[in-house]
Parts: structure tokens; sequence; C-alpha cells
């Protein structure tokens, strides 16, 4: 009983190693073989060797360098069985593909400081060979680590919609031969939109996860932050990097404030500010300075910075700026139209201007098909028709969105909203 609990442990810890670390190997493997493709299948391979030999030899000191060392592996007898290792010796002036003596060398190069892997994953997922869909899909995926059914939840699309991205991405990009860099120059502002996407999503994939028992997972936000900061290393003139850098900064400091004790959600009204990061509010809103001062900086990260910049410079809830937040999404649904915008708009008319108005806001997107099952409609609908004391109407939409939602988190602060519905029916009945 006790090997079998022991395996099981060991298991849950590859499972947890593995995620951690896919996106480093992919890339890493990728820098190798140049097929983002067969790199994923090559860190596949190296998590299957863990799974053979961990629990028996017990996970390594560095897991992260045991799964890249195996991968390395396997991509040079793939590199061997598809006749490319003669080409690497060329590159890098070494024997003929027959020799093994050559082999330790090339390692040696491979392993080489030639930048952020990560960030030439990034771009090379991001070709304009691709559909923008299919872009993000395919980045999400391999910089992330996301399942598919978290990035269709991301896109509100359906599951297997993005299955079929993925798929054809990467054999795209294989039969197309694109190649494993971070492009310069006037390449690198074409497609620097897309990669903004795919950094932001994956953000907002660590800041309120789609499933699971947590309502973070911080480490996609570090990683989200810190591939903006390379971005603006690479491209310091860039308003919308810097915007959206400001953004995920000034989001993420308030990670601490927005779960309880007992890993309750605590909503922004209610989080006590002093628990937020002010020293990554600061970096934020020097980030927002920087792009203010570029031409160009009215883009949309540069507007949700200004929003994020007006909770963060007020000392409490009740001193918000919610007029000028409305005003603010007001001009993002101008230069970024679509729901999930109307819908933060909508919070933001009812703080500036009463429930019954930011209710009128939202009517128009119960017709719409792409948040149909958004759990966050029925949520902000229910927060409004509480608010004007329609407490029955309130009711429905917290169970509407207790049964869309799955992030743990979030179903049991809707299914106390629900109650607290609940309970001032019944006073109401009774007075």
């Amino acid at each position: 009983m006790q090997q079998g609990a022991d395996t099981a442990a060991t298991h849950a810890a590859i499972r947890a190693v593995f995620k951690r670390e896919s996106a480093k190997l992919v890339a890493g493997l990728a820098r190798m073989v140049r097929d983002v493709g067969l790199a994923e299948e090559l860190a596949q391979d190296a998590l299957l060797v863990a799974i053979e030999k961990w629990p028996e030899q017990g996970v390594p000191d560095n897991p992260g360098a045991w799964l890249m060392a195996a991968g390395k592996r396997r991509a040079i007898d793939e590199l061997r069985r598809r006749k490319l290792l003669e080409r690497k010796h060329e590159e890098i002036g070494q024997a003929s593909e027959g020799d093994d003596r050559a082999v330790p060398d090339i390692e040696a190069q491979l392993d080489d400081d030639i930048g952020d892997d990560l960030l030439k994953l990034i771009f090379t997922a991001c070709h304009p060979v691709l559909s923008t869909d299919a872009r993000v899909a395919l980045t999400l995926r391999l910089l992330g680590g996301l399942t598919t059914d978290e990035i269709a939840r991301a896109f509100l699309a359906p599951e297997p919609t993005i299955a079929q991205r993925i798929v054809r991405a990467k054999r795209t990009l294989t039969e197309a031969q694109v190649p494993f860099e971070a492009p310069r120059g006037e390449e690198l502002r074409a497609r620097m939109a897309s990669v903004l996407e795919v950094i932001y999503l994956v953000f907002n994939e660590g800041y309120s996860a789609t499933a699971g028992d947590e309502l973070l997972r911080p480490a996609l936000c570090d990683e989200a932050i810190r591939l903006g900061g390379i971005l603006i290393e690479i491209a310091p003139d860039e308003p919308e990097a810097l915007g959206l850098l400001a953004l995920m900064e000034i989001q993420s400091s308030r990670s601490a404030a927005r779960v309880g004790p007992s890993g309750e959600v605590v909503l922004l009204t209610d989080q006590d500010r002093s628990r937020w990061d002010h020293e990554r509010i600061a970096r934020g809103l020097a980030a927002l300075s920087r792009a203010e001062e570029l031409a160009g900086a009215g883009g949309p990260y540069a507007l949700q910075a200004a929003i994020a910049a007006c909770h963060a410079r007020a000392k409490t809830a009740a001193e918000t700026d919610w007029q000028r937040i409305a005003v603010l999404y007001y001009a993002l649904a101008e230069r970024m139209p679509s729901p999930v915008v109307e819908l933060n708009r909508a919070v933001a008319v009812a703080m500036a201007f009463g429930p019954a108005a930011g209710l009128a806001v939202t009517e128009p997107l119960l017709n719409e098909p792409a948040l149909a099952d958004y759990h966050l409609l029925p949520s902000v609908r229910g927060d409004f028709l509480m608010k004007l004391q329609r407490y029955e109407e309130a009711r429905s939409a917290f169970a509407r969105a207790v049964a869309l939602t799955r992030n743990t988190r979030e179903r049991a602060l809707l299914i106390d909203r629900a109650a607290e519905c609940t309970r001032a029916l019944e006073q109401k009945r009774s007075s």
C-alpha cells in the first residue's frame, strides 16, 4: 500500500514539475530542432522517461535540468534519424555524422547563450503564416502549458475548434520551415500585436484561473510579466508593450489581497489595500507614464492600464474615480469592440451612475453568442439586480453563473451571493 502511495506521489510531482517546466523545455528543444511541433513531441518523450525512472530513482534535485537533458538526448537521436546531424556538423564545423566523439561538442554548442528561448518561441508561434487565432492558441499551448480546454475558455470557443487550430498551426510551421528566431525592424512591429495578445492571455489565466481549486496561478502571471519586460528591452518605444507591462504590474499587485485566509475570493471593493504590492504599482505607473509620453499611446493595453491605475491611486474603494473609469472603458470599447469589454464597461457605468444604468448596458449582451456560456455575464447582472432589490431575478442569475463556472473559489462566492438573495427574500416576505 505504501509503495503505491509513494508512486502516486511521485507521479503527482512529475505532473507538477512538467507543468512548471514544459514551456522552457519546449523552447530549448525548439532551438535545437527548429520545429516547435517536434520539440513538443520530444518534451513529451522526456516526460515519459521521467514517469518510468523517477518512481525508482526519486525526483532529481534539479528536475527541470533532468528533463532538458533527457529531451536533448531524444533530440540528438531524432536529428541522427532524420539525417539532420550532418547539417548541424556543418554549422559548427564538426566531424562527419557518424563520429560519436562530436556529440559532446554539439551539446556544448547547443547550450550556448543565444538569447531568450521563450521569447523566440513566442515570435515563432506568432509568425504571419498563421492566422491570429492560431498564433494565440499555439503560443498559449507551448508557452503557458495551458490545456486545450483552458485555452478554449480564454477564447470563449469550443474545445474541438481550439484543438484543430493547434494541430494545424504546428503542421503549418513545420511545412513552411519557419525559423526559430525573434524578428527585427518592421517585421517585429508587425508581429507585436499578436505577441502582446498572447502574453496578456497567459497573464489572465494566471490572474483568474479558468478551472480548479485555486483562483490564482502566480507562476503564469510572473512569466507573463517577465516576457513583457523582455519585449520592452527589445522595443523600448512601443507604447502598447509598455501599456501591457503597466497593466500586468498593477493588476498583479492586488494578488495577495484577492484571496482570504481560507482561499475565498475577496472582491475589489472589499480588499485590504495595505496588502497590495506597492512596489509593483510603482513599476506599473512608471511604465504607464512612459507609454503616455509616446505617440500612439491610446491603444487598448495603455487604456486598460489607465483604468487599473485609477484603482491603484485610490486610497480607499470609495475614492475610486468611477466616472473616469467609465469614460476610459467607452474609449476602450471604441478602440477594441468586444462583448467582454462592454460587460466591463457595464460595471463601471453601474458604479458611476447606479445599478440600473449598468443593467441597461448588459441587456444587449444577453443575445451575444460569445457570452452564452460566460459565467461573468449572469454574475454581473446578478449583482446589479441584487442592488436593485430584485432578489428573485438576482438569485436566478447567480444560480446560472454557478452552473457555468468551473473554478471552485468563484463557485463558492457565487453560491454565497445566491444565498444572500434567498435570505433577503425571506426577510422581505416576513416583514
